[in-house]
């Protein structure tokens, strides 16, 4: 059963943001979810909140956690959504969160859902709003994304080098990726969604090509615990 609670905004949404919040965080190591991690005295979660919050496109926010989610404190925050019907993966996670909305009524086929990162709480307005300039024009959706910079090698069996892999063309995907509800809803709708990494993996079964969007280097994901020192830096220069 999907909990909502706190929505103050209308019915046909234009942008909507689709925070999956449901993991555990296991490779951070912090002894709870990375996104209640507190830095500056705010969860790692009420950051990423915060740069929809103030952004004058962002029609309203859904925030899909566990159903045993033990630390979620906020009971209203505006313009924002809480549904407790995260999956085991991400991709059921944000499944079961585009179902809620259509099932509350807080979407329609034609708006714009915007997934991004819990983690990704560094997340610059300019390549949020070069997100959503440029996805207007696409009906397959857009995705932020950089071009790879490092050297490519792929290894052997034995954890050798192999080959050096070309990086032209090669994009490191990020979050916000933006698509049709409806579409999105297609896309996951399967059975198996082992497969699926992102949300730009999954409409591509269908034959779709989202735009790459250029994205920002201090998008990053605190993923390890190593990367807690850059997004402290990020979040006090913002501060």
């Amino acid at each position: 059963m999907c909990l909502a609670y706190g929505y103050a905004g209308r019915i046909g949404l234009k942008n909507i943001v689709l925070i999956p919040a449901a993991g555990v965080g296991a490779r951070f190591g912090a002894g709870k979810p990375k996104q209640y991690v507190e830095i500056g005295g705010k969860t790692v979660l009420q950051h990423t909140l915060d740069i929809f919050l103030r952004h004058r496109s962002i029609d309203h926010i859904a925030v899909v956690l566990s159903p045993e989610d033990a630390f979620f404190q906020t009971a209203s925050i505006e313009k924002t959504s809480i549904l407790k019907c995260g999956g085991e993966t991400r991709a059921e996670t944000v499944r079961n969160g585009i179902d809620a909305l259509f099932a509350a009524g807080l979407v329609e086929e034609g708006d714009r859902i915007l997934v991004h990162d819990a983690a990704r709480c560094c997340l610059p307005s300019e390549a949020l709003d070069r997100l959503l300039a440029v996805a207007s024009e696409s009906v397959d959706g857009a995705v932020l994304a950089v071009p790879v910079a490092d050297t490519l090698k792929r290894a052997d069996s034995a954890g050798c080098v192999e080959m050096t892999v070309s990086r032209q063309a090669l994009w490191q995907a990020q979050t916000p990726q933006l698509f049709p509800a409806g579409l999105l809803r297609r896309a996951l709708a399967v059975p198996d969604l082992s497969s699926v990494t992102d949300e730009a993996s999954a409409v591509e079964v269908l034959g779709v090509r989202p735009l790459l969007v250029l994205g920002d280097s201090r998008n990053l994901k605190l993923t390890l615990p190593q990367d807690e020192l850059i997004v402290r830096l990020l979040l006090a220069q913002n501060a």
